[in-house]
């Protein structure tokens, strides 16, 4: 489902019919932002040593974030268990169950290592899903970020402000693919880019 619509959802349902959850922002109004280290307010307000504020703007944070984590979290879901349920039947992991090593063991040193590398691969990729859904969940949410001021420069033909951020999520794209290849040598010793 879109984002959009399943952030205009939760709103309806959290907000509106169940009071649980604010309905966008970073802060409630009339609540002062904290001063500014990161411009993020959940760790500036940490680094300040303000819990309360601190819970207040993760709470804030809890919607726009599960929209964002919606969409790929079915997909990473699916990789996990796919690559789980085709290496736990492996050889072996047959053998190493029969050496008598717990089901623990045998899963997290055995076949984790091996099912995360198709896992990584897809994580790599959804960093660009994301970053398009951001777009339409900081405007329904009234978030400021890259996704606003991108729409914003494309609504007012600020092509500066265009081409910034689209170099900017190009460069965070390729960054994040080099980061899930030097992964799987670390993840998988045997890989080998030489």
């Amino acid at each position: 489902m879109p984002a959009f619509w399943l952030a205009l959802m939760l709103q309806f349902v959290f907000f509106a019919k169940l009071g649980w959850l604010p309905d966008g922002q970073r802060i409630p109004i009339g609540v002062d932002a904290p001063g500014r280290i990161t411009g993020l307010y959940t760790l500036d307000s940490l680094l300040r040593g303000d819990l309360g504020l601190f819970w207040t703007t993760a709470k804030h944070l809890l919607l726009p974030a599960s929209v964002l984590a919606y969409g790929s979290l079915a997909v990473i879901t699916r990789m996990v268990r796919g690559g789980m349920l085709e290496i736990l039947g492996q050889d072996y992991v047959r053998t190493a169950r029969a050496k008598g090593l717990s089901e623990k063991v045998v899963v997290v040193r055995h076949a984790m290592k091996n099912a995360l590398l198709p896992t990584l691969t897809v994580l790599g990729l959804q960093v660009g899903l994301l970053l398009g859904g951001a777009v339409l969940v900081e405007i329904v949410f009234s978030w400021p970020g890259i996704g606003r001021y991108a729409l914003t420069g494309v609504t007012q033909s600020d092509y500066n402000a265009i081409m910034g951020t689209t170099l900017l999520i190009a460069f965070i794209y390729v960054f994040v693919n080099l980061l899930v290849d030097v992964l799987y040598v670390v993840v998988d010793p045997r890989i080998s880019y030489t």
